[in-house]
């Protein structure tokens, strides 16, 4: 289970461990999400516009209960370096039209994997080579999965894009 110390007071029938036998795999999307509105907002227009650019394998995982830091973490691949670039600022523009703007951002000059933090949500957009090495899927994958807009909402790593999925045709 995702475990640690909680940002927000939660009903103890909802704490941690709380619930019941309800468990869930690295596949499954968990019943226990605790990240802010905020949070999960600006994870669905980061996921847009990433999936506008054609990221690949775009996952947010609530990490509210884990890190104190932040409630959001939003994962997501690209085949070359100048494909990350344009994710990114993609992202930037996006949330920028929506009155946001991060506080820090890491990782440009390489172009390789660069980090986005809007202090309720990292965005890390990954090359696809250092997503498969790095593999941050591995240390989240207990935390609750977000459900993202269709077409966006993948698989993970090697997963399938709305449109691959059986009954996963793109919008509605």
């Amino acid at each position: 289970m995702c475990r640690g110390d909680t940002r927000k007071a939660i009903p103890a029938a909802q704490a941690p461990g709380g619930r019941g036998g309800e468990g869930h795999t690295g596949g499954e999307r968990a019943a226990h999400v605790t990240a802010t509105a905020r949070a999960v907002e600006l994870a669905g227009i980061a996921a847009e516009a990433a999936a506008e650019k054609l990221a690949t394998d775009i996952i947010a995982y609530d990490v509210s209960e884990q890190l104190v830091i932040t409630d959001v973490f939003l994962l997501c691949s690209a085949s070359n370096d100048r494909q990350v670039r344009a994710i990114v600022e993609e992202i930037e523009e996006r949330l920028r039209k929506a009155g946001f703007r991060p506080v820090r951002r890491e990782g440009e000059r390489e172009g390789r994997w660069i980090l986005l933090d809007y202090l309720d949500i990292v965005i890390h957009v990954q090359h696809a080579e250092e997503r498969t090495y790095y593999a941050l899927e591995r240390l989240w994958k207990d935390c609750p999965r977000l459900p993202l807009p269709e077409p966006v909402g993948v698989g993970g790593p090697g997963g399938t894009s709305a449109g691959d999925r059986p009954g996963g045709t793109g919008p509605r």
